[in-house]
């Protein structure tokens, strides 16, 4: 398993990174970073884009399902059942977000290897996980726009990686509760049930995890983390855009 990752997606991660650090002028790993994270995320814009409308649409059937939790909630096998009919009926899938998330996983999983095998090997490019058509510039000035030091935790790219994960999370319970207000039509509200409370707290959890991360492992991480969170914020909100549009 360790050696497919390895073919499939530490190797192809390690060259693409230092074929753009050849081909950047200054030799910044940081904008090197930057580049192949952006690249990352326009391949994967597809799958984000059906993440994000799979989320919304089950955000507006939420009112129904809870109608059918209630409904069946004393016979579980039976509500187990109604619930996997109407999410047929309705094209829904619950779990239609958990595979880009993967997919981004195994690429921060993979840039952790690369900056910790750099800084292991003291910033000298390793040949042989070199393609032999990429150049070998032996060694990586790890430094992102002369200040930051990618191979050790940075406070500030924390701290923003933190904001633009709490930003995104926003924005979309914000869309969550405008979606409910249409339904209650702004009647009287109710007590919060036990996914709004959820949804809740993962405001604050999601990017407290993301400080937590960033502060304890390389800087490099963090920079990763902070532009696939705002590219993922800025498709999120052209996306929710576009639905308001066309309704």
């Amino acid at each position: 398993m360790l050696h497919l990752f390895n073919i499939l997606v530490y190797q192809p991660l390690y060259n693409i990174l230092i074929f753009f650090y050849n081909i950047i002028p200054g030799k910044d790993f940081g904008i090197t970073i930057i580049i192949v994270t952006i690249l990352i995320k326009l391949l994967l814009v597809s799958l984000s884009k059906k993440q994000i409308e799979s989320q919304k649409k089950l955000q507006e059937l939420q009112p129904k399902i809870k109608q059918l939790q209630e409904k069946y909630k004393d016979d579980k096998e039976k509500q187990t059942k109604e619930l996997m009919k109407f999410y047929k009926e309705n094209k829904a899938n619950p779990f239609g977000g958990c595979f880009p998330m993967i997919i981004q996983l195994i690429f921060f999983i993979a840039l952790y290897r690369v900056i910790i095998n750099l800084s292991n090997g003291g910033l000298e490019i390793d040949g042989n996980n070199l393609y032999h058509f990429i150049h070998n510039p032996e060694k990586i000035n790890h430094f992102f726009l002369g200040i930051i030091d990618l191979t050790k935790p940075s406070y500030i790219l924390a701290v923003l990686a933190a904001i633009g994960q709490y930003w995104q999370t926003k924005m979309m319970m914000n869309e969550k509760k405008e979606e409910k207000n249409k339904i209650q039509n702004k009647k009287e509200k109710k007590e919060p049930d036990f996914s709004q409370l959820m949804s809740q707290q993962m405001t604050y959890l999601g990017p407290l995890l993301t400080l937590f991360i960033g502060i304890k492992f390389a800087a490099g991480l963090a920079l990763y983390w902070l532009v696939s969170t705002l590219f993922s914020a800025f498709q999120q909100k052209y996306i929710f855009n576009q639905v308001k549009k066309d309704k």
